[in-house]
């Protein structure tokens, strides 16, 4: 019972966190199961079905706060859709699996601590260069069952696409459209695995996307609490390699 309040505790602050930065949450859910011990073949699914909520709602959030472009989704998106279904098809090794989570957590942490200039002028964005990275990002998110917006958000903002609230309206829309096609795309190969207690864990990241996404499309963020997220999902990035 103590660990799994605690692993609600954990994914709700990950919700929170990751949601103010219009993110879903898959890598952070991704960290604490391994640290958890959660069976990789319950974690695609499991933070896939986590993500669709909280990405949807961040989504909302931020559309109503004015910050959402469809020209800057429509290139990544165009791509990522069908190519987060062919990841989701895909069944890799536990050692292959944890590699590949392992170097996407990397984003997630220079997304949460790195400060990004957002004072320049934005750029257009190629369609080429958009089609391009959303198949490559789609892939991956099916793959390893991430939305891509740790991958997205901090390419976005180092080719000055976007803007930081921009961004997470981006992301948002992104991946939860990829987690829908990666979800499909693992129906599709035989079904969706998922632990017990699964409802309270959706509820849990449900609760901090709320308020996660509200704060971060209206307030603030919260640098302090995103450092200690940090450090939390380099000990997830170190358990993977070595374990």
């Amino acid at each position: 019972m103590t660990s799994l309040l605690l692993l609600l505790l954990l994914l709700s602050l990950v919700a929170f966190l990751y949601s103010s930065v219009g993110h879903g949450g898959a890598s952070g859910y991704l960290a604490v199961m391994a640290i958890m011990g959660v069976a990789p073949a319950m974690m695609k699914s499991s933070a896939l079905v986590m993500n669709l909520a909280v990405s949807l709602f961040s989504f909302i959030s931020f559309y109503r706060a004015g910050h959402f472009r469809l020209k800057l989704f429509l290139p990544f998106a165009l791509a990522s859709i069908p190519m987060a279904f062919l990841g989701g098809t895909m069944t890799l090794s536990d050692s292959i699996y944890k590699k590949i989570l392992a170097v996407c957590i990397l984003f997630s942490i220079v997304r949460l601590v790195y400060k990004f200039d957002d004072s320049e002028k934005n750029r257009p964005i190629p369609i080429w260069a958009g089609v391009l990275s959303g198949g490559l990002i789609g892939l991956l998110s099916g793959m390893i069952g991430i939305g891509g917006g740790i991958i997205l958000s901090p390419l976005m903002l180092l080719m000055r696409w976007a803007n930081l609230k921009e961004t997470a309206a981006v992301s948002a829309l992104f991946i939860f459209v990829n987690s829908l096609s990666g979800l499909y795309g693992q129906l599709q190969k035989g079904g969706i695995n998922l632990p017990e207690n699964m409802q309270w864990a959706v509820l849990a990241t449900i609760v901090g996307g709320l308020a996660g996404s509200y704060f971060g499309s209206q307030k603030f963020n919260i640098p302090t609490l995103k450092k200690l997220l940090a450090v939390g999902l380099v000990i997830a990035c170190l358990k993977l390699i070595f374990t």
